[in-house]
């Protein structure tokens, strides 16, 4: 199954993507800046939902409109995802939000999972995955995994700010059927399974070191 990856080229995205790379950018500009490019991100990522038509009584006449068919389920990954939940809970007010965490073990990169709040049923809801880092691919494809198992079929959106080509190409021996939508596809991952040039760790940069 694919894994499209798309590169969304804007100017306002490359405009905070140069703050948060920046070392020197402090906590609370990093959080501002990265809700931004969450929201230009999320509002390129979800031009394909399925919408119908409905009648609207304007202050003059009857005329036509266009609702969503169905309310997609946004997920973010902690901690890192929730940076992004702002942007997507205003451009999606009706959405249902489930709640996946994944830790990584410092000495083996693996995902180490720690909470699983999903809806039971996801069958026939489009999901939105926000996971800031895709690195070396793993805490989404456990992701993923978690979300099959509540019966999505078709493509997941996953809305990342970096992704690394070593983490994409996990994804995609992995069997899923993705579409990835990125600030920057970076160059690789350095021997600690950090993005180069990157932006350093996610989660630590909005909420600060939990050590």
């Amino acid at each position: 199954m694919p894994v499209a990856v798309h590169v969304v080229d804007h100017p306002l995205i490359a405009d905070s993507l140069t703050r948060v790379r920046d070392v020197a950018t402090p906590n609370a500009l990093f959080r501002q800046e990265l809700e931004r490019i969450g929201n230009l991100l999320i509002a390129e990522a979800t031009k394909g939902l399925a919408t119908h038509a409905v009648k609207v009584q304007t202050p003059l006449v009857e005329t036509l409109g266009r609702q969503l068919t169905t309310q997609p389920v946004v997920v973010p990954v902690l901690r890192a995802g929730l940076g992004f939940l702002h942007a997507a809970q205003e451009l999606l007010p009706n959405a249902d939000v489930g709640f996946i965490g994944v830790a990584r073990d410092e000495n083996t990169h693996m995902p180490k999972p720690y909470v699983n709040k999903l809806p039971e049923n996801l069958a026939g809801r489009q999901v939105i995955v926000l996971d800031p880092m895709l690195a070396t691919g793993g805490s989404l494809a456990h992701t993923c995994d978690l979300l099959i198992e509540r019966g999505v079929t078709g493509t997941i959106i996953v809305v990342c700010v970096l992704a690394a080509p070593e983490g994409i190409e996990l994804l995609r021996e992995h069997g899923l059927d993705l579409a990835v939508y990125t600030a920057s596809l970076d160059e690789r991952l350095n021997e600690n399974a950090f993005i180069v040039p990157g932006l350093g760790d996610a989660g630590d940069r909005q909420f600060g070191s939990p050590a």
